[in-house]
């Protein structure tokens, strides 16, 4: 799991270097035939990884519930996110997947209740949870880059 882990660290520094020059208005914008911005997706990457390795896991969320509601699946923005939100979610992006790589290593996470994901994948056991993570991180890369673009 260590090559999956640090993929993810790298997609998340990659997202991180490649939003850093941009201001929040930028971040908050959407584009006329999208559904969400480029904060939306760095806010969903962490409540995704959140909710399948930890929630499925019955393992406490290592961030604020609320990220779970503003930024799970089939959700989109609901007005300007902040300045002070948004530095939050940077911060956040990093820490979180060293926090999983911790509780992974420590067998933390083992309790994993199994599950089908939107794109018909069944995920059996954390391990299988960690390399979704990798493909789902990727998508949302892809849409980051792509609005950074737009906007």
């Amino acid at each position: 799991m260590r090559t999956q882990i640090e993929i993810i660290r790298k997609a998340r520094s990659f997202v991180l270097g490649m939003v850093n020059d941009m201001s929040d208005d930028q971040l908050n914008k959407i584009p006329p035939g999208y559904k969400n911005n480029i904060i939306w997706n760095m806010g969903h990457l962490i409540a995704s990884q959140q909710d399948v390795c930890y929630i499925r896991s019955n393992v406490s969320i290592v961030v604020d519930e609320g990220y779970i509601k503003l930024f799970k699946s089939d959700t989109k923005p609901q007005g300007i996110i902040s300045s002070d939100a948004i530095d939050t979610i940077k911060k956040l992006l990093l820490p979180t997947i060293d926090r999983l790589e911790s509780d992974y290593k420590q067998h933390m996470l083992t309790s994993f209740k199994p599950f089908k994901t939107r794109y018909g994948v069944s995920l059996q056991t954390i391990d299988d949870a960690i390399n979704y993570l990798v493909f789902h991180e990727g998508i949302h890369v892809g849409y980051i880059m792509a609005l950074k673009k737009i906007v």
